[in-house]
């Protein structure tokens, strides 16, 4: 078994989300079993909902919390009738108002509001139970009810003390009693007093043997108590960012991103690192051997892979720009937005179509709604890329940092030409300056204003005067080195 281990996933994943949603399907198709382990808490959603929006099957998921009980992965299929069932010989009435509904009991003080799946159905996924004006618990369900949570008030709040699992016949599998950041799990057998702690069980529950491996793609909190408990199975690091801090890095010094630190710092138990460009593989060689004087073994990679080349059925609509990413502040989508009514004073049928979802997104429409501009800058949320980027003209990043980068893999993947900063790893990977697009040089003392007046100047000359024939022959032909059947024998090699 391949246990593939991170911390949480969302909507509005990132790249390390993805990048495992497409290891998962290499491995299918290597016909290796795995499994994928995210260890955060996730009260708002259903996991599920999650895992299989980005691609990942049910029977491939394991949840920390729910590990420890015999609730499955599931979608929610739990009812407003079952929960109106558990209401027993009391007298209610219900109102609905979209995704919510509200349940209040005859000759009491308290009420139930029901959060539903969406508008449409019946679906139940949180209850909230309160009593008096205080809430005093709120039940989570799925195909069952899977945990509960215990509130009292504090300070004119809600004040969460208590988390109870559940099994599907409704007994107690464990809780977690928790204080702020203070926090215990009572098993039957044992209490665990930390959350790192709970990780570490479940690793030694998994029982690990030589045939297993263990893949680690986030180690935050959790790094150190999967590698004390994985027993005799090799474990795998895999680096999604860049590994160190090149402005505290000196001769006789490396700063290392504080990501993988204690990862490096355990070279010893580690039987490989994943680096998913050439580029950073060589270089960490370099670094360890300068820094550590030891050679570990490093293997590339890539995070992602291309199927087939996509090729648009019809002309790909003249000056179009797209972006997709997390709407993040580190991507600077903004810096494109003004770029590109900027680039439009020359060029004035440009547009840039946006996808992706993110905190910056109420941030985006003010902008775009300030510049007067969404007429051809268009916010697209979040959507199934696949056929999406062959009926663009080009792709636009300003992100300033990228380990590998997704989606300029699918970009060159349809054929185009990307504009982006010289920055390590995943610009310098897809773009042959001059050839598929610009390299835009940077430096940390440069002000917003000049990045985006390069990158104006950039999709200008994109338009004006690249051959775009030959720019997308180009990107076509570096988007064969990440053809599927490239990467599943790397992992075959590595996993063997």
């Amino acid at each position: 078994m391949i246990y593939n281990f991170n911390l949480g996933i969302g909507w509005a994943s990132s790249g390390v989300e993805y990048a495992q949603a497409y290891r998962a399907k290499v491995l299918r198709e290597l016909g290796l079993e795995a499994k994928f382990v995210f260890t955060d808490m996730f009260p708002r959603d259903n996991i599920q909902h999650m895992t299989e929006n980005i691609g990942f099957l049910d029977s491939e998921v394991l949840w920390l919390y729910t590990f420890f009980s015999d609730c499955k992965i599931s979608p929610v299929t739990y009812t407003l009738r079952q929960l109106e069932q558990t209401f027993g010989s009391r007298r209610f009435t219900c109102s609905r108002e979209g995704a919510a509904a509200k349940y209040t009991f005859s000759e009491t003080n308290s009420y139930c509001m029901v959060y539903l799946v969406n508008e449409r159905e019946n679906r139940v996924h949180r209850v909230e139970i309160v009593s008096n004006g205080c809430l005093i618990r709120k039940d989570y369900y799925t195909y069952c009810r899977i945990y509960s949570e215990y509130y009292a008030p504090l300070d004119n709040k809600a004040h969460l003390y208590q988390r109870r699992f559940f099994n599907e016949d409704g007994t107690v599998a464990y809780e977690e009693i928790t204080d702020n950041d203070a926090v215990m799990y009572q098993f039957p057998d044992r209490l665990i007093c930390s959350k790192e702690e709970l990780v570490g069980y479940m690793v030694s529950r998994l029982k690990l043997t030589r045939k297993d491996v263990v893949i680690i793609d986030r180690t935050t909190g959790i790094g150190q108590a999967i590698m004390q408990n994985a027993g005799p199975a090799r474990i795998g690091i895999v680096i999604h960012a860049d590994h160190f801090s090149e402005g505290s890095t000196d001769e006789d010094h490396i700063l290392w991103n504080n990501y993988y630190e204690y990862a490096f710092s355990q070279h010893n138990h580690i039987k490989f690192y994943v680096a998913s460009t050439d580029t950073q593989n060589q270089l960490l060689k370099q670094q360890f051997k300068k820094y550590a004087g030891i050679r570990p073994k490093i293997v590339t990679i890539p995070v992602g892979s291309i199927n087939a080349l996509k090729r648009p059925k019809k002309k790909r609509k003249q000056h179009s720009l797209i972006t997709a990413s997390r709407l993040a502040d580190e991507k600077h989508v903004d810096w494109l937005v003004e770029a590109v009514v900027k680039a439009r004073e020359q060029v004035p049928d440009i547009s840039l179509d946006i996808y992706g979802k993110g905190s910056e997104e109420a941030k985006l429409k003010k902008l775009i709604q300030e510049l007067n501009c969404g007429d051809y800058v268009r916010l697209r949320g979040q959507q199934n890329m696949e056929e999406i980027y062959k009926d663009y003209e080009g792709y636009v990043s300003a992100s300033t940092s990228e380990g590998f980068g997704l989606t300029l893999m699918e970009a060159v993947g349809s054929g185009l030409p990307i504009i982006g900063f010289d920055v390590r790893y995943g610009n310098q990977n897809f773009i042959d300056d001059g050839k598929n697009g610009y390299l835009i040089d940077v430096h940390d003392g440069m002000e917003k204003r000049e990045r985006v007046q390069c990158l104006t100047d950039c999709i200008v000359r994109l338009f004006t005067e690249a051959d775009l024939k030959a720019f997308h022959q180009h990107s076509y032909e570096k988007a064969k080195l990440y053809f599927t059947e490239e990467v599943k024998e790397k992992w075959a090699v590595i996993l063997k």
